[in-house]
């Protein structure tokens, strides 16, 4: 057992001072098999602490039906972290950010059009009820106050700027404390009033969350919180990466300087991220302050430790001025992990998407074309399909608040794209006789932050010709949850030409375990898609960049054949991959 508390302006751990230094490391975005090479090279930087975001949606993807296996073994993670040495600081809030997707709320909250998120709400306040249930008495073992690593815990991720329900954060703090949350509990703000006075409540130590200008922000903390330690909980020194955006990044030296004036100041601090990892899958999330971005699948975030767990400069400047303050406790760095060009690999056609239609999904007929959280679907794409009737010689397809990309067929014809940052209508003649109008849409990550946070997919207002609203839906729910369904599929010819959304196959052997590393998968001809390897979900992949190439951990990847499947929605001019040791970040 051990104690972490406060006394006057410092931290206290077992009767001694003890400043923070901490790194975030997300479980959910490195797989499994590395957090220990991760952890180490936390440690070896000279830090004492991980912190860790705990996001709900990936331990509670059905309402009631919970996961804690795999990436998702958090428990493991932080007895992990123990192992090597560290502390613990857990953020397991119903809400996140992150850049992930909804911020870590589940999809299906949104089932319910009378829930309210993030608030004193009763719908909203029993799910999570049901969730601390689960999740908190996993970490009562785990407390330092029990013997484990965990010494501080988050009860809501940057309520102010949200909201200024305190009464909402009182009860979350009460949910920890009754179960058993005897930890310091805190919450972390922006250096502005208006956010420290919207997510800070009496009892519960506040911290502050910049990546520059150290005095302003410290000092606008000790307005609202004196005599207390100083703490900055997200230190950004780096940053994170929008589709049709440039790459991010931030000079080393800067960084460390900035952190250095945390360390003058007394301050301790949590490098926001040590190590960014990846969203694999469909987890990347979204920012909307009036105009929707999502992130791409890389989270890099330019940390001292890249998405793939390689030190660079900054890391080895972070450590020279951890070095100038504090006795560094010798410890080797792990040896880097390989990685490997398996060269290029050609893709054969399994179908074209609209062949499949039976085998990925059971249809469901609805007046209007609903969301995909209305019909029980989180992730993946959706497609809505309808007759016209014809002539018509000029009219234009409007899609009402499409989330977020819509591709558009008229009788298996393609007609255009419409984008929810770019909503253009899209010009359509129907021929005598009607038409059949297909409206493939992608969820490209719900909002992370802001006050967009409630954020369907789909198509969420109806489709129009003009001012004529289309009704009688034929809806397919599109997951691609379980890749193994193509298996089904009828073989086509290789040499089949196809065009639009289309799945392809291809394979490379690796001779043993010992030729088994790291590499990247990067898709030259292709336009926009998702990729799985040996039936894991890489991510999303797009022409329009930054990211060039998407991360292969050699965990995924097994002696023998290996298995890649593209899922490409406007086609490719070659069908080939390229596996290479090199990343392309933009």
């Amino acid at each position: 057992m051990a104690s972490f508390m406060i006394q006057g302006d410092q931290f206290i751990y077992d009767g001694k001072p003890i400043r923070i230094l901490s790194g975030a490391i997300h479980y959910f975005r490195v797989v499994p098999e590395y957090w220990e090479d991760r952890l180490r090279k936390l440690k070896a930087c000279g830090f004492n602490t991980v912190e860790t975001y705990i996001p709900w949606n990936l331990h509670e993807p059905q309402e009631g039906q919970f996961d804690f296996t795999g990436m998702a073994d958090v428990v493991r993670f932080i007895e992990i972290a123990a192992e090597v040495g560290l502390h613990v600081i857990a953020r397991p809030s119903p809400y996140i950010c992150a850049e992930w997707e909804f911020g870590g709320l589940p999809a299906w909250l949104l089932a319910d059009e009378g829930i309210r998120l993030r608030c004193y709400d009763e719908k909203f306040l029993s799910k999570v009820d049901a969730y601390f249930d689960v999740l908190l008495p996993m970490f009562k073992p785990l407390l330092c106050t029990n013997g484990g690593p965990i010494i501080a815990m988050q009860i809501e991720n940057e309520y102010g700027s949200y909201g200024n329900d305190l009464k909402y954060l009182e009860y979350l703090k009460k949910g920890m404390i009754d179960r058993g949350m005897d930890v310091l509990l805190f919450t972390s703000d922006g250096p502005e009033d208006f956010m420290l006075q919207g997510g800070m409540i009496p009892g519960v130590f506040e911290t502050v969350n910049f990546g520059s200008r150290t005095e302003e922000a410290f000092n606008a903390l000790k307005e609202v919180q004196p005599d207390k330690p100083l703490m900055c909980m997200e230190y950004w020194n780096g940053w994170f990466d929008h589709w049709l955006k440039p790459h991010h990044t931030r000079d080393a030296q800067d960084a460390a300087n900035v952190f250095e004036d945390m360390l003058k100041a007394g301050g301790s601090v949590n490098f926001y991220m040590f190590h960014g990892g990846t969203n694999f899958g469909f987890y990347n999330g979204a920012n909307n302050h009036g105009k929707y971005e999502p992130t791409v699948t890389s989270y890099d975030y330019d940390s001292p430790l890249t998405e793939w767990g390689d030190i660079t400069e900054k890391y080895v400047l972070v450590k020279e001025v951890i070095q100038k303050y504090f006795d560094v406790e010798p410890m080797p760095l792990p040896e880097p992990v390989r990685k490997k060009n398996y060269g290029q690999v050609q893709m054969k056609p399994i179908a074209p998407l609209f062949d499949l239609l039976n085998v990925l999904s059971t249809p469901v007929q609805r007046a209007c074309p609903e969301p995909m959280e209305k019909l029980g679907q989180a992730y993946g794409f959706i497609l809505y399909t309808t007759q016209i009737s014809g002539p018509r010689k000029q009219c234009s397809l409007e899609l009402q608040e499409v989330h977020d990309r819509a591709l558009v067929f008229l009788n298996g014809e393609y007609k255009g794209v419409i984008e929810r940052w770019d909503p253009k209508p899209i010009e359509l003649q129907i021929p005598e006789g009607g038409a059949e109008l297909r409206i493939l849409v992608e969820n490209m990550g719900r909002t992370n932050y802001g006050p967009y946070l409630r954020d369907y997919k789909g198509i969420t207002e109806g489709a129009r010709l003009g001012f004529q609203f289309l009704f009688d839906w034929t809806i397919h729910t599109l997951p691609l949850d379980n890749i193994s369904l193509l298996n089904q599929a009828p073989s086509v010819q290789a040499e089949v030409q196809m065009e639009g959304p289309a799945f392809y196959k291809g394979s490379f052997h690796i001779a043993n375990e010992e030729d088994i590393a790291d590499t990247f998968l990067k898709l030259e001809s292709w336009t926009k898609g998702v990729v799985f390897v040996n039936g894991f979900n890489l991510g999303r992949y797009w022409e329009a960049g930054p990211q060039k190439t998407l991360y292969v951990p050699g965990p995924l990847l097994r002696a023998g054949d290996n298995e890649i499947v593209v899922f490409e929605l406007h086609g490719t001019k070659e069908r080939q991959v390229a596996l290479q040791d090199q990343p392309e970040l933009g």
